[in-house]
C-alpha cells in the first residue's frame, strides 16, 4: 500500500483520544490563490493516510481541518471552528507528516515522520 505524500492526525489532548471523523483538506498554492488538491476524514485512529498524491511539487501548501464541527459533534464549545497550517514541501523530502494537537482553546503542530 502506498502512502501520500502528506499524511496527519489529529490528537483530542482534553479528552486524551484521537479525533476521529475530523474533515481535512489539502490545498496547494496557485498564484495568489489555493486549489484543492485533496480531502479526507481522519479514522477512528484521528489519522488521514491517504490524502493526496504519493508525490507533491515543491511549494507551499494548506491543511485545513474542520475542528467547529468536529467539537460540535461531541457537545463541546470552542474557540477554533478550523484550523489551517501552511507548510512548504521540498522536493528531496520523502514524506511530511503533520500532526495537530488539539483542545478546545488551543492547538500546537509541528513536523513529524
Amino acid at each position: 500500500m502506498s502512502v501520500s505524500h502528506v499524511t496527519t492526525h489529529i490528537l483530542d489532548t482534553a479528552a486524551g483520544t484521537p479525533a476521529a471523523g475530523v474533515a481535512v483538506e489539502l490545498y496547494a498554492r496557485d498564484g495568489d490563490a489555493w486549489s484543492t488538491i485533496a480531502t479526507g476524514k481522519t479514522d477512528a485512529d484521528g489519522r488521514v493516510k491517504d490524502l493526496g498524491p504519493e508525490r507533491l511539487d515543491s511549494g507551499d501548501y494548506r491543511l485545513h481541518f474542520a475542528t467547529g464541527a468536529y467539537f460540535a459533534g461531541i457537545k463541546t464549545d470552542t474557540f477554533f471552528p478550523e484550523v489551517v497550517l501552511t507548510f512548504t514541501v521540498a522536493q528531496s523530502e520523502a514524506h511530511y507528516h503533520v500532526p495537530l494537537l488539539l483542545s478546545p482553546f488551543a492547538y500546537s503542530t509541528y513536523r513529524g515522520n
